[in-house]
């Protein structure tokens, strides 16, 4: 495997990093700035914002010039948005910095997935993807608890610099190790957008925003709901994230490897789940043991679902996926975003810090709801899965992440 899929991976990393690391931070980010927690809890929606609005943006910008520029371009938004989180003075300052370093996301994994691609001969290609994505992966497992450790102590700025200076070693390593190449030719919008006509698409987007949002509606208030409600020390939530990374990673794996075989009837059983667990997770929090097991269990069901939604909304747009893929890292945001919001609001009205986790199972049955509904359009042939591209020739899919 060539040395540039290391200077992937390391961008793949901190982007991880920043995404997940102010949940473990919002106590921390709102006494500094004299705001509550439901306002802190902000930074994650607008960093989910960001990323549904970027992803498509950054990856038609992609197509005028060459991946590798556009990577780098990539990583520097990262790396200005962290400064400036960094930074700040006033806390729309932060929150501006969060957004600009979220316009790097999205595309950042669809271009990058292509690059990671052609660096290989065609029977590595997976792995070569699955080296780039490993960044994200262990971005959750030793990053994030990480990164929540060092604001902890010293404080939440120097996590958001630390974060900035992982991406400096990015932008390098991109710069020295990855070979230029060239822009793609022949990239029709027109075609792209055409899959947004499939109701497939829609319904398998919409799936994503509900059941992805179903897992950040308890995961964005995590550390007030294990310190203020279960009675953890405030230097446990950094294992408590260490366990949800763990759980991640074994949903993504299980995920993964069932997807391609029984796609829907792993989408029914994550969700069904996945909603069970944060049902449970509002009585569970006031347990110590309880509350750890459970946190495993959503980010296992909640990441189970990612491979099997991707691939939908991949097979669905037939012909014409890079857009989509794009669009479906925004909808994962949306749902972000959406949750983070309505968990807020619960919270502000006095329903408590576990209430998000309520809110959370709603929604996740709503993806279910609508798994239901999307599996039955096709068994009676009311959507058909068309090639949106007519006679132009098929692209090749390109994985993307969350």
């Amino acid at each position: 495997m060539p040395l540039a899929l290391l200077a992937l991976a390391i961008g793949a990393f901190g982007i991880g990093t920043t995404e997940f690391v102010i949940m473990g931070l919002l106590p921390q980010v709102a006494g500094d700035f004299g705001i509550s927690i439901p306002t802190a809890g902000l930074l994650v929606t607008g960093y989910a914002v960001g990323v549904m609005l970027g992803a498509p943006l950054m990856t038609v910008l992609g197509t005028k010039i060459s991946r590798k520029r556009m990577l780098m371009l990539l990583m520097g938004l990262f790396i200005a948005g962290n400064l400036l989180s960094a930074l700040a003075p006033t806390f729309p300052v932060m929150l501006i910095g969060r957004v600009v370093a979220s316009l790097a996301h999205g595309a950042f994994f669809g271009i990058g997935s292509v690059v990671a691609a052609d660096l290989v001969a065609p029977d590595k290609r997976a792995g070569a993807i699955a080296m780039m994505f490993t960044g994200l992966t262990f971005a959750n497992v030793v990053g994030v608890p990480l990164g929540t450790l060092i604001g902890q102590s010293a404080g939440w700025r120097v996590t958001f610099a630390a974060v900035a200076a992982l991406g400096v070693v990015g932008l390098a390593g991109i710069a020295r190790l990855v070979p230029e190449m060239p822009r793609a030719e022949g990239v029709r919008l027109r075609h792209e957008l055409a899959a947004f006509k499939n109701t497939q698409v829609l319904l398998a987007m919409a799936m994503t925003v509900l059941g992805f949002g179903g897992v950040f509606a308890a995961i964005t208030y995590i550390a007030p709901m294990m310190t203020r409600v279960t009675g953890f020390a405030d230097g446990s939530v950094t294992w408590l994230l260490v366990l949800f990374g763990l759980g991640m990673v074994a949903g993504n794996l299980v995920g993964g490897r069932f997807a391609d075989r029984a796609l829907m009837p792993l989408l029914y059983v994550s969700l069904s789940a996945l909603a069970l667990v944060l049902a449970l997770f509002t009585l569970t929090a006031h347990d110590k043991v309880a509350s750890a097991v459970t946190i495993v269990l959503i980010g296992a069901f909640g990441f189970a679902t990612v491979p099997p939604l991707q691939k939908r909304v991949l097979d669905q747009a037939h012909g014409a996926p890079t857009l989509a893929s794009a669009v479906n890292i925004g909808a994962f945001n949306l749902g972000n975003a959406l949750s983070a919001w309505i968990g807020g609001l619960v919270i502000d009205a006095g329903f408590g810090y576990t209430a998000p986790n309520g809110v959370g199972a709603v929604l996740a049955v709503g993806a279910l709801v609508l798994a239901v509904v999307s599996a039955a359009l096709e068994r009676r042939g009311g959507v058909s899965q068309t090639d949106v591209t007519g006679d132009l020739p098929a692209e090749r899919p390109t994985p993307v992440a969350h």
